[in-house]
Formats: C-alpha cells, structure tokens, sequence
C-alpha cells in the first residue's frame, strides 16, 4: 500500500525559507509520472503550487514563480519543494501529490503538512 510521507513544514518569519519533502513508499514496483505540491489555506480551496513530470518540465503557481522550486528523484521516488521569500500569504497546509502509471494509474496524496508563515 503506497504512502507519501511528507516533512519540512513549521513556522518562519516573512522573508524565511522552508524546504518541503515528500516521499512515496509501500511499493517495491511503481512509476510516477507527475509529483506536485498543492496547498489549501483556511476558507481557500485546494490549489496547485507547483508540478513536475519525469522530463523534469515544471509549472507554477504565479503567485510563487521566482521563489519556489520544485525539485524531484525519481529513483528515490521523493519530490522536495524549496520555498524562499514566504510571505504571510503562503500559509497554509501544503500536501503532496503523486500520480502513478505503472502498475496502475492512480493519484495519491500525503497527510498534509503546515506551513505558518509570520509578519
């Protein structure tokens, strides 16, 4: 049964960084194609913050390019998310998303992790 185990998450002041992980394990066999990070403030839907797929093309959220990088291992089967230059508005709870295609296709998501950002 495949897991995603995220860490990283805890409390900065605006201007801080934080650097997220995020990694799949419960299965000997399995290959993703996309891995992301999506967050989901208090009141806010979910939303993608930012995505990469095996080539390594990546996608952001406008409100983060230039400050977050999304970063993967495919062999480690670990998606890692550096975040520079928070700002209060990044608060929020931040989860990870895998999306598999061998042996199957099937989307997985972490537990959630927060991400308190301070003025």
């Amino acid at each position: 049964q495949v897991q995603l185990v995220e860490s990283g998450g805890g409390s900065v002041q605006a201007g801080g960084s934080l650097r997220l992980s995020c990694a799949a394990s419960g299965a000997s066999v399995i290959i993703f194609n996309a891995m992301g990070w999506y967050r989901q403030a208090p009141g806010k839907e979910r939303e993608l913050v930012a995505a990469i797929t095996t080539g390594s093309s990546t996608k952001y959220a406008d409100s983060v390019k230039g400050r977050f990088t999304i970063s993967r291992d495919t062999v480690k089967k670990m998606v890692n998310l550096q975040m520079n230059s928070l700002k209060t508005e990044d608060t929020a709870v931040y989860y990870c998303n895998m999306r598999s295609v061998y042996p199957t296709s099937r989307e997985y998501w972490g537990q959630g992790t927060q991400v308190t950002v301070s003025s």
